[in-house]
């Protein structure tokens, strides 16, 4: 009787994934063909979480609001080839495996017109390295004591805490450096590809993006590396 009830119960959730997966589709085909229609200069913004960005196609895999598109960004997107002009994502791949997050970038690269621009800000793996150097500057020390009290919550400010939980929390799965980035950005296909500061860009349209107000001044810089890249 037992067995029976899980299985009765594990349907019920498939049914239920299956029907929310199909009222997500259909009124993100409606968003996204409205979308389509009324903005000349196409920008897709991949995982926008409370970070809704005016004159983009803000898209999410559990969107907040019934005027946000579900996407999954390791999946195929639905879009034809040469869709967008630019492309956007903060602190989303991180969440991948290295393999689902290098399929995300060749989907970013097919819907890319040519010439289309795409930017990345993830977690930096050399913040947690010099997280954890003897030698640490006042916005490090800071850093580790606010999130030993906001995610740690045993009594220990150090380092290894700190880093052992920004590993393990918020579904980080694999955290990269500036230098794998840059090979899976090529490795997809694209072209061009250099570093900017937080918020900074020399394309207009890709400046003022990253959404800073979400941490205390200073940590998401400290955090983040941010890369950007061309489409051939």
């Amino acid at each position: 009787m037992h067995n029976f009830l899980k299985n009765v119960a594990s349907r019920i959730r498939g049914l239920y994934a299956i029907a929310r997966t199909f009222k997500y589709e259909l009124s993100s085909r409606k968003l996204v063909s409205a979308y389509l229609a009324n903005n000349q200069t196409k920008k897709l913004h991949i995982g926008c979480g409370d970070n809704i960005l005016p004159e983009w196609l803000n898209t999410d895999y559990y969107p907040k609001n019934r005027n946000i598109p579900h996407l999954d960004a390791t999946k195929q997107y639905p879009f034809e080839d040469g869709t967008f002009d630019y492309i956007f994502s903060e602190h989303v791949i991180e969440h991948f495996a290295f393999a689902e997050g290098l399929s995300m970038l060749e989907q970013c690269n097919r819907v890319l017109i040519s010439g289309g621009k795409i930017r990345l800000s993830t977690p930096n793996l050399r913040f947690l390295v010099d997280l954890y150097s003897e030698k640490k500057s006042a916005l490090q020390e800071k850093y580790i004591q606010w999130a030993s009290d906001q995610f740690v919550k045993n009594g220990i400010h150090s380092d290894t805490m700190v880093i052992n939980n920004y590993f393990r929390r918020w579904g980080h799965t694999f955290i990269y450096d500036e230098k794998t980035l840059r090979f899976a950005l090529e490795a997809a296909g694209f072209v061009d590809v250099y570093s900017c500061r937080i918020n900074e860009s020399a394309d207009i349209a890709l400046k003022n993006l990253e959404n800073t107000e979400r941490l205390p001044a200073g940590f998401l810089q400290l955090e983040t590396f941010t890369l950007e890249a061309r489409k051939p």
